[in-house]
């Protein structure tokens, strides 16, 4: 469907009032309103292509009816949800799930929605029907070189993909690892899978990027050949300048403390970007912020420090992406949720102290630290996020208008009650 510029502005003009209400006491007494606001407006979030229908578990899929049968509706979904908010405007490509059949045409259809190509993600942790060799003991540090050069030319592929479509960036997930004691030389599984990332490597171009996503468990327990931010590091700096390490929010263990992690890796000029989801045990792909929201706000208040300290531009200097994907809510509500929830956590961030907070910190001040820190996080920045949207042409509650709307009837009735996207 095609939301109308009149669907916005209606929305907005009848919640006018109470938004200037809320908003007033920023632009009366807060300095700061305006930059954040602004920074607010330049900051977008990539959305994942996979993430747009029904996600799935083990156990089973819940379609929900009216999901994107193609590329060109999933593009068509995205350029829906960054209507209503004016904070979507990247999507992230799966191959080979979302292979264009034509680039141009593609990018054109993209453009038109106000949308760019972010990173692209390659896919060695699945067998795809027409393929020569299995990846079930491994990709790029498989025993055999044949899967290797299989896993190699399937990334390099992934690239040419995207440079046809204006991205700048590959991610790089591995599966790879071991279930039991003594099934794998975790020496050797090293070097292999750093010989077959130098080979992927070498045939980036020269603006690009690669990110070497982590995660500690899952689809191997016993042992993963990436399994946390220092192998991630390790990898990042043994192949060079372009290569990054990439934080998926739910790939750690229980109770890790990301934040210490984004530091340090800002430190080092190895951050390269986030897959923003949230979880309770592992990663559950919940919604941005629904169960850890101060973890959220800690993590970007160090990244809004390590990003200023370094000189880095906040909206393009870092790759944003959302990688959250559930069985029990509408996929398209639950990403406006996100995206809002992580503008929240970055407009907190922005509020902190910072003079204030090192002085803290330097007096070991631990009471005064904390302080500062929750005082930030317990603002109601929500009418900064939403006068953000309302200037950049996005409406002042986007889920209200989705639902208001009948969005997802609207989809069911064009494509189908029985549609089911590619993707997990």
């Amino acid at each position: 469907m095609q939301l109308e510029t009149h669907h916005i502005a209606d929305h907005n003009q009848s919640r006018a009032e109470a938004h200037q209400r809320k908003l007033s006491y920023w632009t009366n007494e807060v300095a700061k309103a305006e930059p954040i606001i602004q920074k607010l407006i330049d900051f977008q979030i990539a959305i994942p292509s996979w993430a747009l229908g029904t996600g799935g578990t083990r156990f089973g899929r819940f379609p929900g009816g009216g999901e994107p049968r193609s590329l060109e509706e999933k593009i068509a979904d995205v350029g829906l949800l960054h209507a209503l908010n004016q904070a979507s405007g990247a999507i992230s490509l799966h191959i080979p799930w979302d292979i264009p059949s034509d680039a141009q045409a593609i990018q054109q259809l993209a453009a038109q929605h106000g949308l760019r190509f972010d990173a692209v993600n390659s896919n060695t942790f699945q067998d795809q029907p027409d393929q020569a060799a299995s990846y079930k003991f491994g990709s790029l540090q498989h025993t055999d070189p044949a899967v290797r050069r299989q896993a190699i030319e399937h990334n390099i592929e992934v690239i040419r993909h995207g440079v046809a479509l204006g991205s700048d960036a590959l991610t790089v997930w591995l599966s790879d690892g071991s279930c039991f004691p003594g099934q794998l030389n975790f020496r050797k599984a090293f070097d292999r899978t750093l010989e077959s990332l130098e080979e992927i490597y070498a045939a980036l171009p020269d603006n690009w990027k690669m990110f070497v996503e982590y995660k500690a468990f899952e689809p191997n327990f016993y042992s993963m050949t990436v399994g946390d931010w220092g192998s991630s590091l390790l990898y990042a700096s043994k192949l060079g300048p372009k290569a990054f390490t990439l934080v998926d929010l739910g790939h750690h263990l229980p109770n890790a403390n990301i934040e210490q992690i984004v530091a340090i890796l800002l430190h080092e000029g190895k951050l390269g970007g986030f897959h923003f989801n949230d979880s309770k045990y592992g990663d559950d792909d919940l919604t941005a912020g629904s169960i850890k929201p101060y973890q959220l706000f800690l993590i970007f208040n160090e990244l809004v420090d390590g990003m200023d300290a370094r000189g880095l531009d906040h909206a393009r200097d870092l790759g944003w992406m959302i990688d959250a994907s559930h069985n029990v809510k509408d996929p398209l509500e639950d990403l406006l949720q996100s995206v809002e929830a992580i503008q929240l956590a970055y407009a907190q961030a922005l509020l902190v102290d910072r003079v204030a907070l090192e002085e803290a910190r330097e007096a070991n001040d631990v009471v005064r630290a904390q302080e500062l820190l929750q005082d930030a996080f317990r603002t109601d920045v929500r009418p900064l996020v939403a006068e953000a949207r309302r200037r950049a042409g996005g409406a002042l509650q986007p889920l209200a208008l989705f639902r208001q709307l009948n969005v997802r009837g609207q989809l069911i009735g064009e494509r189908g009650a029985k549609t089911v996207a590619t993707g997990l």
